[in-house]
This record gives C-alpha cells, structure tokens and sequence, in this order.
C-alpha cells in the first residue's frame, strides 16, 4: 500500500571502533542496487545476495582488522545493517511484518523466518551441517552476523539449515531466503500496526 508521493525508506549509519570502521546507506524500497567492500569477499557474496533478492539498495564499506580475522568485520556489518534496518522501517506503521522464505542452492536447504516485532531474538539451527571453516574463516562467524543483525534490527530472526552437503551452498541458501523474508516482511500492506496490543515493543 505504498503511496506514489510515499518516499523511499532510507538510511545510513556509521560505526568506528578500534577494531573496524564501517559505513552503510541502505533504501528498502531500492531495486536490489549494491556497492559492496567489506574486505573480505565471502561477506560481499552474502551482502549483494541478501540485497539483491530483497530488493534494497545496500552500499556498505568496511576497513576491518582483517589481519586477526573476519570476526570484527562481519559482526560490526551485521550491526550497522540491522541498525540501518531499524531506521528506515521507522515507526513499523502498516507493515506486513512477520515473512519467511526457503530457497534451495543445488543439494542444500536453509530457511529464515523474520518478524519486525521490536523485540530482538536469534534462532539458528542446523549449525552442525557447516563445515568448521569457510572461505578460510570460522563458519561461527555467521552466526554472529545473524545475532547482530536481529539485535540492532529489533526483529526476531529464525535461520535453520534444513539440510545439505556444502557450506558455501548452505550459507547462500541463507542469504537469499533472508532477502525474500525481509522484502516481504517490510512490505506495506496495511494502514496500521500488526500487533493486537496496537504497538510494537520499539
């Protein structure tokens, strides 16, 4: 129920640490448009995939010390997304909300549930199915995108490997199912709130 005078849903955010230094601008109602540099390049394919199937515009620069690892980096951009999330979908007014998505990537399965509640919460299961390392750093570190993604997004977020044999193919799953989920869950499909108590817990 997007208005032709209804403007685009941006954002954009910053974090520097001593750790990293990232910056993000992200538009929900974009045509799926990316300009990626993380400086690790397994988290630009999952980046352009979740933006791409979602339909966002997503530019995203991060200098990491990507000479301890990847952990830093990937977790700092999940924040940043999931803050800028936050603010672009604003007061959450007429949004469907809640969406969930599985996508296959050749032998494997993941799907991701997502509810724009207010109320932060990660679920991920099916862990076991990941190789200990990929793409030369540890698979845990999706995990804590995934968990910094729900935290500064406000939304619960369920990611579950249903099944496969590769992980690069298991993670790819991921990421286009939290395209599709996101898209649809931040479409706006009614006047007011989806919540039976009249309000989210922002």
């Amino acid at each position: 129920m997007q208005g032709k005078d209804t403007a685009p849903r941006r954002a954009e955010t910053t974090r520097e640490t001593a750790e990293t230094a990232v910056s993000l601008t992200l538009c929900i109602d974009g045509s799926g448009q990316t300009d990626i540099n993380s400086g690790f390049g397994m988290a630009d394919h999952l980046l352009t995939i979740t933006a791409v199937w979602a339909d966002f515009d997503l530019a995203l620069r991060c200098r990491g010390d990507l000479h301890v690892d990847a952990h830093h980096s990937v977790e700092d951009i999940g924040l940043c997304l999931g803050r800028a999330l936050d603010q672009a979908l604003g007061d959450r007014k007429g949004l469907a909300r809640s969406a969930s998505a599985a996508v296959p990537m050749d032998e494997a399965l993941a799907e991701v549930c997502v509810d724009f509640s207010g109320r932060p919460y990660l679920v991920y299961r099916g862990r076991e199915l990941l190789p200990p390392v990929i793409a030369g750093q540890e698979s845990d570190l999706w995990r804590e995108f995934f968990k910094a993604l729900a935290t500064a997004a406000k939304m619960n977020l369920h990611v579950t490997f249903a099944y496969g044999d590769n992980g690069h193919h298991l993670l790819e799953s991921a990421g286009k199912g939290l395209g599709l989920a996101l898209k649809a869950a931040a479409a706006r499909t009614r006047a007011g709130i989806l919540s039976t108590k009249g309000s989210l817990d922002l």
